[in-house]
């Protein structure tokens, strides 16, 4: 056992992160402290991104109108179906193809931007769906008694969801 014990043991060598990199523009922990900010801010883009969006079609499938609630499950079933790397491709390879002016757009930007919405995109489209799940059950878990008293105040519905359905539903 104790045999065991010096075998697993390993000397980390902490002293290459602050070593140049590669290509000689930096340290590596420089490079891990860039990845780690562009990781957040694409996060945060994405996460507005699907809150938003997520909110919008999570109401929509809640409403009486049977067009709209079954556009909105359309919308959540294809997002939640199609698997996040084939959409991280059609929207960097494909979506940019079919659109003209957005063609003309990614082909004169930088790369790196080019990427990097093409992520926050597809990362908060991809989130948005499972965040109007989310918001679906929260408003349909409510009491429909809460519906009612209030329209029975005279809300109109958008004012219902506004001032009653959605604060308590988030």
């Amino acid at each position: 056992w104790q045999e065991e014990q010096r075998a697993v043991k390993y000397d980390w060598q902490w002293s290459i992160f602050s070593q140049m990199a590669a290509d000689g523009t930096g340290t590596w922990l420089q490079y891990l402290l860039g990845g780690l900010v562009w990781s957040l801010c694409t996060a945060l883009a994405a996460w507005v991104i699907a809150l938003t969006v997520g909110s919008i079609v999570g109401t929509l499938r809640t409403i009486p109108t049977q067009w709209v609630v079954k556009l909105g499950n359309a919308y959540v079933e294809i997002f939640r179906n199609i698997p996040l790397l084939v959409q991280m491709f059609l929207w960097y390879f494909v979506v940019p193809e079919m659109i003209p002016p957005l063609k003309r757009w990614v082909v004169d930007a930088d790369p790196g931007t080019t990427q990097f919405l093409a992520a926050v995109v597809c990362l908060g489209l991809f989130t948005s769906a499972r965040v109007g799940e989310q918001v679906r059950a929260g408003i349909q878990s409510l009491p429909v008694g809460q519906t009612r008293a209030a329209l029975a105040l005279g809300l109109s519905l958008p004012q219902a969801y506004r001032l009653v359905l959605l604060p308590m539903a988030f």
